[in-house]
């Protein structure tokens, strides 16, 4: 009987996800795991050793050197072959050591909302945001919250800090299509093009009224943070966007 696939240690979730020719598109596909990418970052671009990979990863170095043949073979199909690379799935864990012990682990039936936060207020850049607050919902009201800093740059850090607080849902004003894809990859539910007080957001959340703009992104060209970020679209209640809060896990 095979053994069961080891998790690998991926240090955050990355800044882009899809790469693709100019010309010639062939029209194709190539998946790479994000533990296959964090080989190629480690290996290629932070010009590690695989035994020094192997330890960051948490694996063996075989496991390194497996992994890494195959993300090469990859690459080498899409820039010879004209081919898109995409990278999503594969077996793979942030490393959680930019988490407070505290949002490590909650209860069984707490939904947790995450906002991105400055002086009370939604922070309209979702990557530039020093800070998130934290709510924890439990059968519809809200039983504690934190303001905790992000201790990460980049899309990828935080979409990777959020996962590790056990964050279930993103508030958030502007936010870029590689942020989105990352919090996709982590599995958090997004709202973005909020806006106003943090506390009232998430009381509107609970009611099912937050008023978000789910196509809500960041238009960075014209020195604007947030964009085309405010629309509406109206949430129906608590129990139908994210699982029943108090009964979400």
């Amino acid at each position: 009987m095979p053994r069961p696939c080891r998790f690998r240690e991926i240090a955050s979730l990355p800044e882009f996800y899809s790469f693709a020719p100019e010309e010639n598109f062939s029209g194709e596909s190539i998946i790479m795991s994000l533990d296959e990418f964090e080989t190629i970052r480690l290996l290629d671009n932070s010009l590690l050793t695989q035994e020094e990979c192997a330890k960051m990863m948490k694996v063996s170095r075989t496991t390194v050197t497996a992994v890494y043949e195959s993300a090469r073979r990859k690459v080498a199909d899409c820039l010879l072959n004209g081919k898109r690379l995409v990278i999503s799935g594969g077996k793979w864990h942030v490393c959680d050591n930019n988490v407070p012990v505290k949002l490590k682990h909650k209860g069984a039936t707490i939904m947790r909302i995450a906002v991105t936060h400055e002086n009370g207020n939604i922070f309209q850049h979702f990557g530039h945001t020093k800070e998130f607050k934290i709510y924890d919902i439990d059968d519809g009201k809200i039983v504690k919250t934190e303001v905790t800093d992000t201790n990460g740059q980049g899309h990828g850090a935080l979409a990777g800090f959020l996962k590790n607080a056990q964050v279930d849902a993103l508030i958030c004003g502007g936010i870029g299509g590689g942020a989105q894809n990352a919090l996709k990859e982590a599995g958090i539910k997004l709202y973005a093009g909020a806006d106003g007080n943090t506390d009232d957001a998430v009381a509107a959340f609970i009611a099912g009224t937050l008023s978000y703009n789910p196509n809500a992104t960041c238009n960075h060209h014209h020195g604007e943070e947030h964009g085309d970020c405010h629309g509406e679209d109206h949430i129906g209640n608590c129990g139908n966007h994210a699982g029943n809060c108090g009964k979400h896990d």
